[in-house]
This record gives structure tokens, sequence and C-alpha cells, in this order.
């Protein structure tokens, strides 16, 4: 023990070496010393383990000998768990003591975090509301003298101000916003705002990269952590290029080309950008995507890329540019059912887009993104929580009187039965959702079987017809007696310019869903077009 805390130590003195102003020490999420603080996981009975002042002398001995090591002029920053969300976690009590303790030992700062890993609480996953724990860190306030920062899901510099202003915390910690957009701050304070790419929280590049053990980026910015890599540098010779689609890879495209300076023109037969993501954006908990659709509009300004919307466009539109990027898109897939064009079946374009009437009793086909996001969609009673703390705090059992061992309600999660009766169905037979984001998916797993929704692999599916959608499970023919039948099951590219462009020798690129289709990948599409904008 002493050796490690020594490691501590010595880190620290290194990183002193190196030219950095301080460290923080990590006591929080569930890491080492977190496991040290919990008696549900320190089930020593010796000086480091028993009582709670036993089980907080690896945490206090830590920041002393890391304050010896390092200096007096050493900034120290202790990343405090207020909320462990796991059965036999801290107490507010507890919390209280250590802070003080960290404080007495020669901690800076205090960082409160929230939630171990392990807790099956989502805590800065896109269904968190924005700030959502701030609250914790002011239960705090006046028990230490040392400054206290808070952090989980603030990724908007008014959340921030708004935050401090109104007493919650004396500063803000922030960490993925800043892959989203390294100059958040500079775009801030120079009046900027509307010009911040913010991030969403959907975890999809960066942590779900790290705990796979890649190289950390982000979705709404591929550049992050590959700017080396992946430079934007002024064209030698500018060009005519037409993009057709203003979904996620036309208009990271579009935007990155003209940044260059190439002549960008960009087409689209709807009337607004943003493809897919404007259905994405009304699922519950994935309203952030507003904030990418509102980065891209005035990126469309800032570069001026010519935006041309409610307009089709044909092979010989387009015969005039240098160069034609198709990112024209995806079609649902239609599986080869019996029954298939039934009028009880609809695709999910037409629920979330064309907003078709739905029935109580719904069965979906296919299981992956985006048949779990049109299960959100239907089984969402009222408003989503992800707009409320209040209420997603009782949805998810969350002790804001912070009287409960965890910080976790004796009653557990509250969340609301679906309005519907849905069952997803998939032919094959892993588990459902299976291809989900490894620290989201199992937020959608968990709220849709709350709600009552049921998941089914391994379905053959036998054919549709006015009693409803026949199938084959375990071997066992059975009829489900469902209003709607709602297809999920993969989608095709529209590539159809691909073929009439090249043969009239023009230089086609495809991008996105055009490109490849196996699943609606807003990751990939804007990774895909930001990459062929940096090279063209």
């Amino acid at each position: 023990m002493l050796a490690l805390i020594d490691d501590f130590a010595r880190c620290a003195a290194l990183a002193r070496e190196a030219g950095y102003d301080g460290v923080e020490v990590m006591g929080s999420e569930g890491y080492l010393i977190n496991e040290f603080l919990a008696a549900r996981t320190n089930q020593r009975d010796d000086e480091w383990g028993g009582d709670y002042a036993r089980r907080m002398r690896f945490a206090v001995e830590v920041v002393r000998a890391v304050r010896e090591r390092a200096g007096a002029d050493f900034i120290i920053i202790f990343r405090l768990s207020m909320l462990d969300l796991v059965e036999g976690g801290g107490t507010f009590d507890e919390t209280v003591q250590l802070a003080q303790a960290i404080e007495a030992a020669g901690a800076t700062l205090i960082n409160t975090g929230i939630g171990w890993h392990e807790a099956r609480i989502p805590t800065i996953a896109t269904p968190v509301p924005r700030a959502a724990f701030t609250w914790v860190t002011r239960k705090l306030k006046g028990k230490v003298s040392v400054p206290l920062v808070t952090t989980n899901r603030i990724n908007d510099p008014q959340v921030a101000d708004d935050v401090i202003s109104r007493g919650d915390a004396d500063m803000v910690s922030m960490a993925r916003p800043f892959l989203a957009d390294a100059e958040l701050l500079s775009k801030a304070q120079s009046g900027r705002a509307d010009e911040i790419n913010t991030c969403i929280g959907c975890n999809q590049a960066c942590l779900d990269q790290i705990f796979v053990g890649k190289v950390t980026s982000c979705l709404v910015n591929p550049r992050a952590c590959h700017e080396t890599k992946m430079p934007v540098l002024p064209v030698d010779k500018s060009k005519r290029l037409a993009v057709v689609g203003a979904g996620p890879a036309g208009l990271a495209f579009a935007v990155n080309a003209a940044s260059r300076g190439h002549s960008v023109t960009l087409f689209d037969a709807a009337g607004e950008i943003g493809g897919q993501f404007n259905i994405a954006k009304q699922i519950p908990g994935k309203e952030e995507f507003y904030e990418t659709l509102r980065y891209y509009r005035r990126m469309i300004e800032l570069t001026g890329v010519d935006l041309r919307l409610n307009q089709w466009v044909s092979a010989p539109d387009l015969l005039d540019y240098d160069e034609v990027i198709l990112a024209s898109g995806i079609a649902p897939r239609t599986p080869a059912i019996e029954g298939i064009d039934h009028p009880k079946v609809l695709s999910y374009l037409d629920v979330l887009r064309d907003k078709a009437p739905v029935g109580e009793n719904v069965a979906i086909i296919g299981c992956g993104g985006i048949g779990f996001d049109t299960a959100m969609y239907l089984s969402q009673p009222g408003e989503a929580t992800s707009q409320n703390i209040a209420e997603f705090c009782v949805e998810w059992g969350i002790d804001t009187s912070l009287s409960q061992s965890g910080g976790l309600r004796p009653e557990g999660p509250q969340l609301p039965k679906s309005p519907r009766q849905i069952v997803m169905l998939q032919r094959k037979a892993s588990k459902p959702g299976e291809g989900l984001g490894k620290t989201t998916g199992w937020i959608h797993r968990a709220t849709l079987l709350s709600r009552g929704v049921k998941m089914i692999p391994a379905v053959s599916y036998q054919k549709i017809d006015d009693d409803g959608l026949h199938v084959t499970i375990g071997g066992e023919p059975q009829l489900l007696r469902v209003d709607h039948v709602i297809l999920c099951a993969g989608q095709e590219p529209k590539r159809d310019l691909a073929d009439p462009l090249r043969e009239a020798g023009k230089t086609v690129h495809l991008i996105g869903g055009c490109d490849v289709a196996m699943e609606l990948d807003a990751r990939r599409a804007i990774a895909q077009g930001t990459q062929l904008a940096l090279v063209i």
C-alpha cells in the first residue's frame, strides 16, 4: 500500500518535471481509490479497511503524499465521487467527511464525480439532461473551503454560465465538448457561440473507442485526435463540386471542402438540411442532434456553400461540375415476406418522417439501431425526461435527498410503461441490440424493457395478413395480433445517379449511406465526408 501511494506521488512529481501545473487524482467512477472508499468493494479489516475512517485512509494518504512530493504551489484536483449510484456505495455524510479530510491533506480543488462505470443509471449519455447533477455539487458547498468543480453533460457555454451564476459550483469541468470543438471557449468568448460544434453525448467515437483500446475521436468532429493526419489545407486549384444530399455525409463534405476553397453546391430534395438527422432528433433522448444541424446551418453560411433545397437533380443537371459527390442516402429495405404490401405494414420512415398513425399493438421487424429508435419513439409516454432533471432522477431512482447509500432510492427506478404493446423481432439468434454502442446500448435496452417492450431473437417470418404477423419462434408457429408491422430491417443505398454520371465521363464519389447502407451510421458518414473533403 505504501508503495502504491508512493507511485501516485512519483507520477505527480514527474508531471511537474514535465511542465504541468497540476494533476487530478481519480477518486471516483469506481476506480481503485473509489473501491477502497466503498464498503461493497473494500472487504479489508485492517488499517486500510473496516470503518469509514480506515476506508478513506488510502485516498487521504495519496493526496498528502502528492502534496509533499510535488510542492506547495502544485495544483491537486481530487475527483470525489458524490454519487456512486451502486448498491453499497457511499453516503453523503461519508462524502463530506472525505472532502474535509482531502482538503486538510492538501487538495487545491475538489471535482465532483458521478456514478461508477458499473452503475445501471445513465450519467453522461445523450438521454441525460444537460447539467443533470450540478445539484449534487451544490450540496457540498459550505462544507469545505476549497473551490468545487461540477461536471457531467455540461456541453454548452450558456449552460456552464448558468450553473456558476446560480451557485451550484465554483467551476465547470468539460471533456468531450472539447473533442467536438477545440475552439469552444474562444468562440464563446468572442460572441460566436452559434459556431460551436456541440457535443451530443453519444459516446460512439470517444468512450466506446477507449473501452476497446482504440484511439478516441468524436462523431461530430472526426478530426479530433487525428488533426495531424487530417489537416485542413487550402486547395491549389478550386473546383466546382456538386453534392447531392444534405444529410450527415453531404453536410460534412460540403462545409469542409468549401472551407478549403472549393466552390460547392449542395442539393437536397427536402425542404431542410439534415437527412437522417431529422429522424434522429425526434427520438426521445436524442434532441442534441438539433445542435448539430444548427452548427451545419451556420457553417454553410460562413463557408459560402450554395445550398439548394427542394430541388431534385438528374444527371444532366450535374454535367457542368468538375466532380460530383453523391450523398443521397438510403431507402428502407423491404424484406421478402408474404403480405409485405398489406396496409398494416409501415416503414420506419412512414412513422418517424411522415407521422403515419400507429395502433396500440405493434410488431417491429429489426432490432438494430433504427429498430431501437423506433421502439423508443413509439413507447415514450409523454415528454422525454432528457429535458427535465427532476423527472429524470425519479425515473432512474436517484435519491435527490442524498439520504440513501449510493444515492439510490429504495424503490428503485420508476420508468413509466409504454402506451403501446410493442414486440421487437429479429431473424438472428444473437442478443437484440448487440450492435448498439458499448456505453449506451444498455440504456436503450433497460429503458425499453422497463416500459414493457418485448425483444425476441431467432424469429422466422411467415406472412402478414388481416389477423396479424405470422411467425415461427423456437420451432413453434405463432400469430402476433398486431395493428401494425413496422419495418426496420435494414437499408438499401440510393445511388441511381452514379452510373449515368460515370457514363457521361464525370468523376463520382459515393459517401455515407449512399456508399454503405448496412446501418444508419452517422459516425461513419461524417468521417467519410470529412476525409474526402480534405483530400479532393
